[in-house]
């Protein structure tokens, strides 16, 4: 791996998935209790994107560091837990990919 790919952002994106045992009052709760709003995300991973969707729950889209990966994983873990079934994917942005895939075939490639 390059020095410049290792030390380029990696996106990173959490789905929160709600508990529904629980009432919104019952989650609040737990999250103060783990500090969750001071600790997540930790510091120097930028949020991207951070979207409810009814009946799911949060979506969540990060940017860091390649080594900032293992302390998102962490606070994840120490917070999001027991409040939250979490899944996370690497992911990138597709807009610019898109963009150059269109404009090849508008000039007859595939």
């Amino acid at each position: 791996m390059s020095d410049q790919a290792a030390s380029s952002p990696v996106m990173l994106t959490v789905f929160l998935r709600h508990d529904q045992s629980l009432n919104l009052n019952a989650v609040q709760s737990r999250l103060k209790e783990a500090e969750w709003w001071d600790r997540f995300p930790p510091a120097g991973v930028e949020i991207v994107s951070w979207t409810v969707a009814m009946g799911f729950g949060q979506i969540v889209t990060l940017s860091m560091p390649p080594d900032l990966l293992p302390v998102v994983n962490v606070e994840l873990e120490r917070s999001a837990w027991g409040v939250f079934r979490t899944e996370c994917y690497p992911t990138y942005d597709f807009v610019p990919v898109r963009a150059r895939i269109t404009e090849r075939v508008r000039q007859g490639g595939v």
